[in-house]
């Protein structure tokens, strides 16, 4: 891609967060690992902090294929869970307090499944988190006919990000940061990062409409049935 626009003052610095997890359930799974970070408008990191949880449970072969972390290792190396949750959220709420977006590719569920565990450790969650940026509801609302899967690691590719390490926190987290500020650099963005966010609260909602439908003709779900649009924490009774 060779457009190069002027990136709005609001991407100066964005937060950038992700979480590694047990399995993919926001109810029930669990934090592995976690990385909320600060880029520059060059995608240069200027602070970061990481984490390893002991989740309190047995990590799924699965998910330890993933990411990397076993059960062995978490409980050996990992933090208490309660901690790590209670860090994690401060460090959120510390930037979003100073007005800073905050990226996560595919924002709902890190979201999510961080305010489960807030719940589930007794921890205030945040609130209506805001300004947020979600590179994969962007990139699907800006390039809607694009063909191909939008994972992050294609997503980081089109966009000409490199991604090495892929599902370790740290490095999906600064992806994310950058294929952000890839995303503003091609096509125009809301004039405030508030509006932004708003913005994609719709686009969100449009695009599980979009997949429902989908995924009810092709008899991946039943005609009763629909995906959570909700964005960028997702309605805990919904599917």
């Amino acid at each position: 891609m060779t457009i190069d626009l002027e990136l709005p003052d609001w991407l100066s610095r964005i937060g950038v967060f992700d979480l590694e997890t047990t399995g993919v359930d926001v109810t029930s799974d669990r934090i592995v690992t976690a990385h909320v970070g600060v880029l520059d408008a060059k995608g240069r990191q200027i602070a970061a902090r990481s984490w390893v949880a002991d989740p309190g449970i047995s990590i799924p072969d699965a998910a330890a294929a993933v990411h990397g972390i076993t059960t062995e290792h978490a409980r050996s190396n990992g933090r208490a869970a309660r901690e790590v949750v209670a860090e994690v959220t401060d460090s959120l709420r510390a930037l979003l307090a100073q007005g800073m977006p905050v990226v996560a590719y595919n924002a709902s569920y890190d979201f999510s499944l961080l305010t489960h565990e807030c719940l589930r450790h007794g921890i205030r969650p945040l609130e209506s988190p805001g300004p947020i940026i979600d590179p994969l509801v962007i990139d699907k609302a800006v390039d809607r006919y694009r063909k191909g899967k939008r994972t992050l690691e294609v997503v980081a590719s089109h966009y000409q990000v490199p991604l090495d390490g892929a599902h370790e926190a740290a490095a999906d987290a600064i992806a994310a940061g950058r294929v952000a500020l890839a995303i503003a650099r091609n096509y125009p963005l809301a004039a405030t990062a508030d509006e932004l966010h708003t913005q994609q609260i719709s686009w969100a909602r449009a695009q599980a409409e979009s997949l429902t439908e989908y995924f009810i003709r092709i008899g991946r779900l039943d005609a009763e049935e629909s995906l959570d649009g909700a964005w960028p924490v997702r309605d805990a009774t919904a599917r």
